[in-house]
């Protein structure tokens, strides 16, 4: 009888974990299901890069449990079958780029061939070049091709694009879904949330080390139960965020833009005290503020 493969692919169970008078992780529970793309999201200091240490072994929690294919994370077998791009790591400047990722490739049983890998990357042409003469975005590159280079049935991506221009991080993006459809397993962590909102197919917000929101970026956004109101109007910031239901409002240029929870009847004043108003928009709170939000009413529960 064969088994099936669990859903779970990285958990956390329960886990806190204190640096001394900081209290990083708080009892936070987190799951990774196989074939997905998860994105952490939080404010600096939120506890996402000690939960990503503690999936990765890096780090043991001082209560609850961290498993990663359902074995412990230092354990070689579960290693073996995981990519990891961090944020913050250091290479030889100069071994070239043919030389770093042969010797990654080498670290795992059934490695990609070096140069699918190198083409994945976006790294053909750099084959030769040392480390230390590419530019920052190609060096994220390699970090990207390394983390692939033992066909991991995982991928850990920590801030993957930063440095990269606005066409590499598309490249980038075209990449890991790419490896998705493929059957990898994304963990992402990262600030730009218009990153999240196009890649994920889960988001798990944390802050002050547990999560205050989990869904779908659709759900997500959708929490916050606002819409956002854009207009050119005669009528004055002050005098729109007395209205009823108006949150915040914010000028951008000519024009202004309200957030609301109480959408037709705020463009109903609008209309009635401004009858010249122009440029009327009204849409969905995108996931920037609906991570503010969630963030600001943390905050305030704390404060």
């Amino acid at each position: 009888m064969t088994t099936k493969p669990s859903p779970i692919v990285a958990r956390l169970t329960a886990v806190s974990k204190r640096y001394g008078a900081v209290q990083a992780l708080d009892g936070l529970d987190l799951e990774v299901r196989r074939g997905e793309v998860l994105a952490l999201l939080g404010p600096n200091g939120a506890g996402k890069t000690t939960s990503v240490a503690l999936l990765l072994g890096l780090l043991r929690p001082d209560t609850g449990e961290a498993s990663l294919f359902g074995m412990d994370p230092v354990s070689r077998a579960p290693r073996e079958r995981s990519g990891v791009m961090l944020q913050v790591s250091r290479l030889p400047e100069v071994i070239s780029v043919r030389e770093h990722v042969e010797l990654f490739a080498s670290y795992y049983p059934n490695p990609l061939p070096v140069e699918e890998t190198l083409a994945i990357a976006g790294l053909d042409g750099l084959a030769d070049r040392h480390y230390g003469k590419l530019s920052g975005g190609q060096q994220q590159r390699l970090k990207f091709a390394l983390a692939l280079a033992g066909d991991p049935e995982i991928l850990f991506l920590d801030e993957p694009t930063v440095g990269l221009d606005v066409e590499a991080r598309r490249d980038f993006w075209n990449a890991i879904r790419a490896r998705v459809a493929r059957g990898t397993t994304v963990l992402l962590t990262t600030h730009y949330l218009e990153e999240a909102d196009a890649l994920a197919d889960r988001i798990v917000v944390i802050d002050r080390g547990t999560v205050i929101a989990a869904g779908s970026p659709a759900e997500i956004k959708a929490r916050t139960a606002g819409r956002r109101i854009r207009c050119v109007t005669a009528l004055t910031p002050e005098r729109i965020a007395q209205l009823p239901g108006v949150t915040s409002v914010t000028r951008h240029g000519a024009a202004l833009e309200i957030l609301t929870s109480r959408a037709e009847a705020v463009v109903f004043e609008l209309l009635k005290q401004d009858p010249a108003l122009t440029d009327l928009e009204v849409g969905g709170v995108g996931l920037e503020q609906a991570f503010l939000n969630l963030t600001r009413e943390t905050q305030k529960e704390a404060a």
